[in-house]
């Protein structure tokens, strides 16, 4: 097969590839027009509520894992599953500090997926590197905003460390994601920096509330969720291909 045929070949697998893809992502996109349909967050807090914020994240995690199986389990597939927990447990305002615990497994979880070789190690040029320290001022300067508006909260001794952390953990994921060079993995992982700095803002108040603060959060975290999930499963099938295009 010369080199023609391969390339024709390649966009053909890609295109079916796509296709299969847009079609299993129905259902999340279904769940997600369900959720803003209903609009969960002026329901009072209850399992319906929680199960229909949680179930796009769920059902993104059964698509990792009909594409990807059993074998990245802790990876991103195990970081979505975190995410949705995270997401049930955001719906009561008294179990904030467990859902940030999860929503930490999971970005950790990202990040270990991100230094994977699932992910092709490259060098990191100059302008990753500005990039890098650009994500640092930017969790730095955050959580220097946000740090006397900690003080204020009823449970301040435990939130200044655990924020401290959870600001590390999402901006190392940002800069592992930065050095995948993986476009979706890249932007969906940015998408969820600024979903994770919305909702502190208005959590801690550091804002007055907006009537559309919501909607910016939950629209830039399925964002983000969608585009890791696509990223991951198209880094996987990648991996696979390479030996393949190698033998012509």
């Amino acid at each position: 097969m010369d080199i023609l045929e391969t390339d024709a070949y390649d966009r053909r697998q890609r295109s079916n590839m796509s296709c299969a893809l847009l079609f299993s992502l129905l259902p999340f996109f279904l769940s997600t027009a369900l959720y803003f349909y209903l609009w969960t967050p002026g329901m009072p807090a209850s399992m319906v509520s929680a199960g229909v914020k949680s179930a796009p994240t769920f059902l993104l995690a059964a698509v990792v894992l009909s594409w990807n199986g059993s074998r990245n389990i802790p990876g991103v597939l195990g970081g979505l599953v975190f995410s949705a927990v995270g997401d049930c447990c955001l719906v009561w305002p008294e179990l904030f500090l467990h859902g940030m615990g999860a929503f930490a497994v999971a970005h950790l979880l990202y990040s270990l997926t991100f230094l994977s070789s699932r992910y092709a190690a490259r060098p990191s040029s100059s302008g990753m590197r500005f990039l890098y320290l650009i994500l640092c001022l930017i969790g730095g300067g955050f959580y220097i905003g946000v740090y006397p508006f900690l003080l204020k909260a009823q449970n301040a001794d435990v939130l200044i460390p655990a924020v401290g952390v959870y600001v590390v953990l999402i901006t190392l994921m940002g800069i592992l994601a930065i050095r995948t060079r993986h476009t979706p993995t890249l932007l969906g992982s940015l998408s969820f920096i600024v979903s994770d700095l919305s909702l502190a803002v208005q959590v801690f108040k550091v804002m007055p509330p907006t009537e559309h603060g919501s909607i910016l959060v939950m629209t830039t975290y399925y964002l983000a969720q969608l585009l890791i999930a696509v990223g991951d499963i198209d880094a996987g099938k990648s991996k696979e291909s390479y030996p393949k295009w190698k033998r012509y």
